[in-house]
């Protein structure tokens, strides 16, 4: 072969060198949709309808006694005559009772109460008993040990101390074992009907806030907020009247604001209509 220059040679594939060509990037398809099947609209979550805020004039104050005035009348109007929903024929039932509601409903309570306070009639028999014994008749109210423990403490306490009955003053109160200001408060406004403080729970803590009654979360800054505003007189039946009007209508989710008649005083973020059928079926 002459010399000279070589000439390149065919590539194995059949394409010559410098006659590739450069494809064209295809359009990008998702994987999940056929060609030719159109797209569907996306489903939108209906829109929470709420309640536009009443607008705070100026000068505005919360805590102002015609403010506060005007909720108490209107609690008044909602809920006249309501009392404690614990079942009870006696103060020590009661203070069981409130003992036995932690983080459980009135209605739950009320279920167990009744076959309980047949089963151990008396102060004195709830004393002669060991907690473990308590503990099957309650454990459908939950942390049943614990409460099973304050009750048979609380017995013993009220058998030794107070001669079997149940102590009426806020200091000997809380010197039973599982009695706090909260169960003080109920057995000393409901039985005894003497006015030492506010009953303060979850729904007086939610409602409050969302009235500004208070800004803080304690329970026991709350009580103390309260106390200040509310007349001593009215201490057990505000908080009645609270702890019914949080399970009727100012429920934690989705509060039923078109039904209150403390709509225009409440200025609280979270107001929204609902319907009636949600919580037409709210029990205490």
């Amino acid at each position: 072969m002459p010399r000279g220059r070589i000439p390149r040679q065919p590539s194995r594939s059949g394409r010559q060198e410098g006659a590739r060509r450069q494809s064209r990037p295809l359009p990008k398809t998702s994987p999940s949709r056929s060609a030719g099947v159109p797209r569907l609209p996306k489903k939108s979550k209906p829109p929470t309808a709420q309640i536009a805020a009443p607008t705070k004039k100026p000068g505005y104050v919360p805590l102002a006694p015609e403010r506060v005035r005007r909720i108490l009348v209107g609690l008044d109007q909602l809920y006249p005559g309501v009392t404690c929903a614990l079942t009870h024929r006696s103060a020590w039932e009661l203070v069981v009772a409130t003992i036995l509601s932690a983080q459980c409903t009135d209605v739950r309570v009320n279920t167990v109460t009744p076959g309980l306070f047949d089963k151990y009639p008396t102060v004195q028999h709830f004393a002669a008993l060991e907690p473990e014994e308590l503990e099957p008749d309650i454990r459908s109210t939950g942390f049943f040990r614990n409460k099973s423990k304050s009750v048979v403490g609380a017995a013993r306490r009220i058998v030794s101390d107070f001669g079997g009955n149940v102590p009426q003053t806020m200091e000997e109160l809380l010197t039973l074992p599982g009695v706090a200001r909260k169960t003080a408060n109920v057995v000393l406004g409901t039985w005894f009907k003497t006015n030492e403080g506010v009953v303060v729970d979850t729904h007086v803590t939610r409602i409050s806030r969302r009235l500004e009654l208070t800004k803080h979360e304690d329970a026991q800054k709350i009580e103390q907020d309260l106390m200040q505003i509310i007349p001593r007189e009215r201490w057990t039946d505000f908080s009645h009247q609270v702890i019914w009007h949080g399970r009727k209508l100012c429920v934690a989710r989705g509060p039923k604001c078109a039904e209150c008649g403390l709509e225009t005083l409440c200025h609280a973020a979270d107001k929204t209509w609902s319907t009636v059928e949600i919580h037409k079926s709210a029990k205490p």
